[in-house]
């Protein structure tokens, strides 16, 4: 068996029942209302009051396990760059039913999955918003929040054949999580800001999967309790603090990148934090500058910055069986798997996807009941 590199796993999908409008690329249909209208049409399992709509993934990352949650506003807000796109902008309400719904798709995976030998289950999140470059091909096709819940086997990734590991989508396209290359030392003592009692600090790599290494070097807490710590409230608004500092922490630094003489952005969640710790840090400045000086000479390097926080946040089980949280920059819109060194590359394939079609749908509406059971939301079934 080979180990600690990263993986190219093949996943198939079906044709797309889907065709876009003549004079349309796909991006600017792929954001439209009459898109989402489709997916939920199509492949919507459930919707919530709050509009958050689980679906199954019509290009999926896995054919074991893998749906997704967006939260679904386009009946109502047409404007694609006035929805809401990450936790922090989510209401009360909203909050409770997504973190509500998150755990009991994560809850059921860990059922259905008890053995981390056997099986890798990962929930996550990435930026699909306004903070793509708007001059750069493939813009994320929602601008939704969108969390994406996926279960790998073990042997499928152990038998996979390695990734190249200059794959742009796992070096962050050369940037190499910036934060954590370069700014490791402050950027962790930046989090410790943050108030935990459900999840503590790990050491770098400690929590890296034996099959891929991954993830490397970003700052990791482990869940307290595991699937019993992630049942508590007190976990979620722990999550989205995690969040929080991190965008604090975007903020401030790509601020200072873009103009140094405003350096101090507004509706910071730790202005305090921010001021003390990273500009009055003289490496913070050096690197900022360094990156300053470099986007003015390499025009390249400067299409792929994100001027607006971008991220990756994933929840995962590790060969120990631990739950643990991370979180990483997102220059280039990569996947969330590949944040734990799996890149998917998804084929179409009628005849593989129909055989492994039953038993995936099967467990989406497994877990689509335990959903209704508890009250979270209403089935809804698309005619495929």
């Amino acid at each position: 068996m080979n180990t600690g590199f990263p993986r190219k796993v093949v996943t198939p999908h079906r044709k797309i029942p889907l065709t876009v409008p003549e004079g349309m690329t796909p991006v600017e249909f792929f954001n439209s209302a009459a898109n989402l209208r489709n997916l939920a049409e199509e492949n919507g399992l459930l919707r919530t009051p709050e509009d958050f709509l689980m679906y199954r993934k019509a290009i999926g990352h896995s054919v074991e396990f893998d749906t997704s949650v967006i939260h679904d506003t386009a009946r109502r807000i047409l404007d694609p760059l006035g929805r809401p796109v990450r936790r922090d902008q989510l209401s009360e309400t909203e909050s409770k039913a997504f973190s509500r719904m998150s755990y009991t798709i994560i809850e059921y995976m860990a059922d259905q999955y008890p053995d981390p030998g056997e099986t890798l289950i990962m929930c996550g999140e990435a930026s699909l918003d306004a903070t793509w470059p708007l001059c750069k091909p493939g813009v994320p096709t929602i601008r939704m929040i969108h969390n994406h819940f996926i279960a790998f086997p073990q042997a499928e990734l152990s038998n996979a054949p390695a990734a190249d590991p200059n794959n742009p989508n796992l070096t962050d396209g050369g940037h190499n999580s910036l934060f954590s290359s370069h700014l490791s030392d402050v950027y962790h003592e930046f989090l410790d800001v943050l108030n935990l009692q459900v999840l503590s600090p790990m050491a770098s790599k400690t929590g890296a999967l034996s099959s891929t290494g991954y993830p490397q070097g970003l700052p990791s807490w482990v869940v307290s309790g595991g699937i019993d710590g992630l049942a508590k409230a007190r976990f979620w608004r722990e999550y989205d603090d995690v969040l929080k500092g991190f965008l604090d922490f975007y903020r401030a630094f790509f601020t200072l990148v873009a103009k140094p003489e405003g350096a101090i952005p507004a509706d910071l969640y730790f202005p305090d934090q921010v001021e003390n710790v990273l500009l009055f840090n003289n490496h913070f400045h050096a690197v900022a500058r360094e990156i300053r000086n470099r986007i003015k000479a390499d025009p390249h390097f400067a299409n792929e910055i994100r001027w607006r926080p971008a991220y990756k946040q994933i929840i995962y089980r590790d060969d120990d069986g631990r739950f643990i949280v991370t979180i990483s920059q997102n220059s280039i819109g990569n996947a969330i798997t590949e944040l734990l060194g799996i890149v998917v590359a998804r084929t179409e394939d009628e005849e593989a996807y129909a055989r492994a079609e039953p038993a995936l749908m099967a467990k989406l509406f497994d877990v689509r009941d335990r959903l209704v059971d508890a009250g979270i939301g209403e089935s809804i079934n698309g005619p495929s």
